[in-house]
C-alpha cells in the first residue's frame, strides 16, 4: 500500500485551511452571479480531513492508476472540488476559478469529468455520482483479486464519495448501495453530507428516513451523528471506516453555509450568491482577510500535496518494479489492462473469430448471434466485465467463459446486477472510467428506459459502456405493449454519442460486437432480436462496408427504387425487392445497422450508398419513423410505428401492422408508378 499523507497537522490551522475552501465557495460563486455555496462551505471541515489526512493521490500525476478515486456525488458544491483540486497543486489554475460556470472554463456548473485536473466522473444528476463509485470501488476489488498477490498489492486504493440527501433521496441510490453491501465492496467509504436542507427548505417535510438504518440493512459499516465541523471525529470516522471490511457510511451532521451569520443553515445559502454585504459579514466570521481569490502563501503550502503524491506514487512504482521481477507474465497483463490497450494481437484474433461466425451462417435470433459473438471474442478479452439485470436468460450475456462477482469470490468476470437497470448503466459507467476492464450490461430494450439517463452521462463523459438491449421491438410478441419497444431506439439515437447498432443477422452482431470493443471514446448500444433472422450473402467488400453502419446489401448499378432497413425487418427488404425485380424493377437494398455510424462516413460514401437522384425511397423499421425522413427524403416512404403495439404472437403481430415482404413492395409499386 502506498503511503498515506500524515495526519499530523502544522499551522495554519485545521479551521483556516477549511476556511481557504469556504472562500473560494463563496467568492467563485458570487462572481458567477450562480451557483451553490452552501454545500461547499458546510463540507468543508470534513473535506479537509479528508484531502489532507487520508487521501492518497498525485497531483502531478491526476492518471496515476493506483490513486484514491475521489468522487463529488452531489455535484451542485462542484466549487468544494475545484478548490480542493485548485489548493491541492493540480493544474486547475486560479484564473479557472474566477471564471466558474463561463463559457469555456473547466470549472462548470457541475463537475464534468477532466481527468487531467483530477475530476473523476461527471456528476449532478443526483444519485449517479455515488452510483458510479459502486463501479469504481467493484473495479478497484476485482482488478485486486485478480492482479495481486502475496508481498505485491498493485491494487490497493480506496474510494471516496461526498454525497447529501438529494442523492439519497434518488432511487438509484438504492440501487448501488444495495448491491454494494451485496459484493463487500469494503475500500468504499461515503461521507454524507446530513445538513437537513435541499432547495425546498427543510427535508423534515418530505425525507423521514432512517438513512443509517437503511445503511446498515443494506450490510454496510454506518457511523451515525459524526459532527461534520470537529476535525478530530471526522479522522475517527475514516479511521474506523478504513479498518471495516464492509462499506462504509459516515453520516456528518453539518450546517449548510458554515459561516454566514444571517444565511447558515437554510435554504438561502443552497443555490443562490450569498450577496456582497453577506459575504462580507462571512469574512468578518470566520476572521478571514484575504481580498476575493488570494489565498495567504502560509495556506497554499498547507495544502499542497505535489510532494506527498509523487513520494506515494514512486513507492508504488518501486513496488511494480518488484512484481514484474517475481511475476513477469502478470505483470505485462496487468501494465496492459492499465494502459487502455487491446491486447497485442487482438485485431488478428477478432479477424479470425469473425471469419468462423462468417463460415457458419445460421438463422438466430440476433441475442444468440450476440453469445456466439461473446464465446468468441471473449477468450481473446480478459478485459470484458458484465452481466444483466436479472435476465441473463433471456439477454444471453452469459458467455462460457463466464464466472460470477460475489463478495467470496470478486475475481471474477460477470455481475449478477437483479432488477437494477439503472444501476447497473452507472455502476459500468464507474468501472469503465476507473480503468482496467470493458463493461458492459444486458436488459430488455424496452428498459432502456431506466437505463436512459445513466446512459446519457456515458455518452456525455465519453465513457465505454456497452448495452445490451434484447427484444427490441414487437417481435417480442405475447408479453404484450407494457415490454415492446417502439420509441427506444430513437430515443438512444437521439443522445449525442451513442452508437447504436440494430444488426440483422449473426455476421452484423459480431461485426457490432467488435466495434463495440474497439471503440474507446463513448458507449454503443446492441438492439437485438428474440425471433430468428436469416443470414444474408455478402461480398468480402461488403462485409468490410458493415462496419460503416450502412451499405449496400442488393442491387447493382443505378437503381429505380432504394428500400432501406435496419434489424429484423431487412428480411423483409429482400422479400419485397426479390419480388419487384421478377416484375423487371431494379431494387437496392440498403442495410442500415447504426444510423448514426453512417452518418459518420465520408459524403462521398453516404452518396454512392444513397444516391440523391434515387428519390423513391423506402424506409422499414418495427419502431418510430421520426428518425428516418432525412433518409427517404420528401418523396419518401415509412413503413414504422408510431402507436404501442399489442398482446399477441410476433408473427400475428408483425403481419397485423403491416411487416411484410408484400406490403413492402405494394408500397414500392406505389412509388415507381407515380409521376
Amino acid at each position: 500500500m502506498a503511503t498515506r499523507p500524515s495526519n499530523a497537522v502544522s499551522a495554519p490551522s485545521r479551521r483556516a485551511r477549511a476556511n481557504a475552501l469556504r472562500a473560494l465557495a463563496m467568492d467563485a460563486v458570487q462572481q458567477a452571479n450562480s451557483g451553490h455555496p452552501g454545500m461547499p462551505m458546510g463540507m468543508a471541515d470534513i473535506a479537509e480531513v479528508l484531502w489532507n489526512d487520508f487521501l492518497c493521490h498525485n497531483p502531478a500525476n491526476p492518471r496515476w492508476p493506483d490513486r484514491d478515486r475521489f468522487v463529488l456525488s452531489n455535484g451542485h458544491g462542484s466549487m468544494l472540488l475545484y478548490g480542493l483540486l485548485h489548493l491541492s497543486g493540480y493544474p486547475l489554475e486560479m484564473e479557472e476559478l474566477r471564471r466558474f460556470r463561463q463559457f469555456g472554463a473547466r470549472t462548470a456548473g457541475h463537475p464534468e469529468y477532466d481527468l487531467d485536473i483530477g475530476v473523476e466522473t461527471t456528476t449532478g444528476p443526483l444519485g449517479q455520482g455515488i452510483t458510479n463509485a459502486v463501479g469504481m470501488a467493484l473495479a478497484e476489488q476485482t482488478l485486486a483479486a485478480e492482479f495481486n498477490r502475496p508481498g505485491f498489492p498493485v491494487v490497493d486504493h480506496y474510494t471516496y464519495v461526498f454525497l447529501g440527501d438529494g442523492c439519497l433521496m434518488e432511487g438509484i441510490s438504492h440501487e448501488a448501495c444495495s448491491l454494494a453491501g451485496t459484493l463487500g465492496l469494503g475500500k468504499l467509504i461515503c461521507l454524507y453530507d446530513d445538513n437537513d436542507i435541499s432547495i425546498d427548505g427543510d427535508v423534515s417535510g418530505w425525507f423521514g428516513d432512517d438513512t443509517p438504518g437503511r445503511f446498515a440493512a443494506y450490510g454496510w459499516h454506518v457511523v451515525p451523528d459524526v459532527d461534520g465541523h470537529d476535525p478530530d471525529a471526522v479522522r475517527l470516522a475514516l479511521e474506523a471506516a478504513r479498518a471495516d471490511a464492509r462499506p462504509s457510511l459516515i453520516c456528518c451532521k453539518t450546517v449548510i453555509g458554515w459561516g454566514s451569520p444571517n444565511k447558515q443553515g437554510t435554504a438561502a445559502t443552497h443555490g443562490a450568491p450569498l450577496g456582497a454585504e453577506e459575504i462580507a459579514a462571512v469574512r468578518n466570521a470566520i476572521g478571514w482577510t484575504s481580498p476575493p481569490f488570494d489565498i495567504p502563501a502560509a495556506i497554499s503550502e498547507a495544502w499542497n500535496a505535489t510532494a506527498a503524491g509523487a513520494a506515494s506514487e514512486a513507492e508504488w512504482q518501486e513496488l511494480v518494479a518488484g512484481y514484474s521481477r517475481a511475476h513477469p507474465e502478470l505483470a505485462e497483463a496487468f501494465q496492459r489492462r492499465l494502459s487502455g490497450q487491446l491486447p497485442v494481437g487482438w485485431s488478428d484474433f477478432a479477424d479470425q473469430a469473425l471469419a468462423g461466425i462468417a463460415a457458419a451462417p445460421v438463422k438466430e435470433a440476433t441475442r444468440k448471434a450476440s453469445l456466439r459473438a461473446l464465446n468468441a471474442l471473449a477468450p481473446g478479452l480478459p478485459d470484458l466485465i458484465g452481466g444483466s439485470a436479472d435476465l441473463t436468460g433471456s439477454n444471453l450475456t452469459l458467455h462460457d467463459g463466464s464466472q460470477a462477482i460475489t463478495a467470496k469470490q470478486p475475481a471474477g468476470n460477470y455481475i449478477f446486477y437483479g432488477v437494477r437497470e439503472f444501476g447497473m448503466a452507472a455502476i459500468n459507467n464507474g468501472i469503465g472510467l476507473h480503468g482496467g476492464f470493458i463493461p458492459y450490461g444486458g436488459t430488455f430494450l424496452t428498459f432502456s428506459d431506466y437505463s436512459r439517463n445513466a446512459l446519457r452521462m456515458a455518452a456525455l463523459i465519453g465513457a465505454q459502456n456497452i448495452s445490451v438491449f434484447t427484444h427490441d421491438s414487437i417481435g417480442l410478441g405475447e408479453d404484450g405493449p407494457t415490454h415492446q419497444p417502439v420509441e427506444h431506439v430513437a430515443s438512444l439515437q437521439l443522445i449525442p454519442n451513442m452508437r447504436v447498432w440494430r444488426p440483422c443477422d449473426s455476421f452484423e452482431t459480431i461485426v457490432a460486437w467488435r466495434d463495440a470493443i474497439e471503440r474507446r471514446d463513448g458507449p454503443t448500444s446492441l438492439v437485438l432480436t428474440r425471433q430468428g433472422l436469416p443470414p444474408q450473402t455478402r461480398s468480402p467488400e461488403q462485409c468490410a462496408d458493415v462496419r460503416r453502419g450502412g451499405y449496400v446489401l442488393a442491387g447493382s448499378g443505378l437503381p429505380d427504387l432504394i428500400i432501406i432497413a435496419s434489424g429484423s425487418e431487412v428480411e423483409l427488404a429482400m422479400g419485397a425487392a426479390q419480388a419487384l425485380e421478377a416484375q423487371g424493377h431494379a431494387v437496392r437494398v440498403v442495410s442500415m445497422p447504426s444510423r448514426d455510424l453512417f452518418l459518420q462516413q465520408p459524403e462521398d460514401y453516404q452518396e454512392a450508398v444513397l444516391p440523391a437522384t434515387v428519390t423513391r425511397r423506402i424506409a422499414v423499421e418495427a419502431g418510430s419513423t421520426h428518425l428516418w425522413h432525412r433518409f427517404v427524403g420528401p418523396s419518401g416512404r415509412i413503413i414504422g410505428l408510431d402507436r404501442f403495439g399489442e398482446s399477441a404472437p410476433a408473427s400475428e403481430l408483425f403481419e397485423h401492422f403491416g411487416f411484410t415482404p408484400q406490403q413492402v413492395a405494394a408500397l414500392a409499386l406505389e412509388l415507381l408508378s407515380a409521376d
